[in-house]
C-alpha cells in the first residue's frame, strides 16, 4: 500500500500541475475541431463518390465518432519518448534515476497525470464538433463500455514509446524512432482509415498488431459496443501489454548498464 499511495502521489500531483496552464491546455484541445472537420468533408465525398450509405460495415456518423475517438486517445497521449531523451541529453536522468521510486513506475504514473485533462478536453471539443456535424452517436453508452480499453490503450502507448525512450540510453536521440511509430501508428492503428476499409488479408495482419489495440480496438468498440468484441479487444490489449511489460524491464536494467550522463 505504501509503495502504491507513493505512485499515487506522482499521478495526483501531475495532475494539478497539469492544470497549471489551463490556456495551454485548451488551445491544445481545440486542435481536434479542425481534424475532425477535415475528415468529415474527406469522408462525406468519399461516401458521396461511392454510392453508398455503408463502407465496410461503418456509416458516415460512425466513421465520424470512430475517428474522434481515435484522435482522442493520439493526442491524449505525452511525449513520453521525447521526454525521457531529453533527460539523458540535458543529465537530469541522473538525478532521476537516485529518487526513491522505481523509474518506469514513475514514467507511467506521469504519463496518466499528464494524459486525463487532455483527453477530456479532446473528447469534449472533438465530441461536440462531431455531433454538431453529423448528429449523436449511434451507441453513447459505448463510451463506458470502452473506458476500461481506453486505459488499456494509453497502457500500451506507455510500453511502446518508453520502450522508444529507453534507447536513448544508448543512442540519446530518439525522434527517428518516434517518427517511425508515429507512421506505423496511423496506417495499422487505424487513426486515420478505420480498419475496416482494408482489404482483408490487410484487416488480419493489422488487428494482430498492437498499433490495433491501442487505436483501433477501442475506438471500434465505442461505436460496436457488443460483449463479444470488448472480450477481443481487451483479451489481445492485455496478451500485448504483458508482454511488453516484460520486454520493458529485460530492455531498461541492459539499458542502465550502457547509459552515459551528460552535463555537470
Amino acid at each position: 500500500m505504501k509503495t502504491f499511495s507513493k505512485y499515487w502521489s506522482i499521478f495526483q500531483i501531475t495532475l494539478i500541475n497539469s492544470l497549471a496552464y489551463p490556456g495551454e491546455l485548451v488551445g491544445r484541445s481545440l486542435m481536434i475541431i479542425p481534424f475532425m472537420w477535415i475528415f468529415y468533408q474527406l469522408w462525406k465525398v468519399t461516401f458521396s463518390a461511392a454510392g453508398a450509405d455503408v463502407i465496410g460495415g461503418l456509416t458516415l456518423r460512425d466513421t465520424l465518432w470512430y475517428l474522434m475517438l481515435a484522435e482522442t486517445i493520439e493526442l491524449g497521449r505525452p511525449p513520453i519518448a521525447r521526454t525521457m531523451s531529453d533527460n539523458v541529453k540535458d543529465g537530469s536522468i541522473a538525478y532521476i534515476l537516485n529518487k526513491p521510486y522505481d523509474f518506469l513506475l514513475y514514467q507511467f504514473s506521469t504519463a496518466m497525470g499528464e494524459t486525463i485533462f487532455r483527453a477530456m478536453l479532446n473528447a469534449v471539443f472533438g465530441g461536440l464538433t462531431v455531433w454538431w456535424l453529423v448528429g449523436a452517436p449511434n451507441h453513447p453508452e459505448g463510451i463506458l463500455i470502452a473506458l476500461p480499453a481506453i486505459f488499456g490503450a494509453w497502457v500500451l502507448h506507455f510500453c511502446i514509446n518508453a520502450m522508444i525512450g529507453l534507447s536513448a540510453f544508448v543512442v540519446e536521440d530518439v525522434s527517428a524512432f518516434t517518427w517511425i511509430y508515429q507512421k506505423l501508428a496511423f496506417i495499422f492503428g487505424g487513426m486515420l482509415i478505420p480498419l475496416d476499409f482494408y482489404p482483408k488479408w490487410l484487416q488480419s495482419l493489422a488487428k494482430f498488431l498492437p498499433f490495433s489495440s491501442a487505436i483501433y480496438g477501442p475506438a471500434r468498440l465505442f461505436i460496436s459496443p457488443t460483449y463479444t468484441f470488448f472480450i477481443s479487444v481487451m483479451s489481445l490489449q492485455l496478451t500485448w501489454v504483458l508482454g511488453l511489460c516484460i520486454l520493458l524491464v529485460i530492455v531498461y536494467r541492459r539499458g542502465l548498464a550502457q547509459l552515459t550522463v551528460n552535463g555537470g
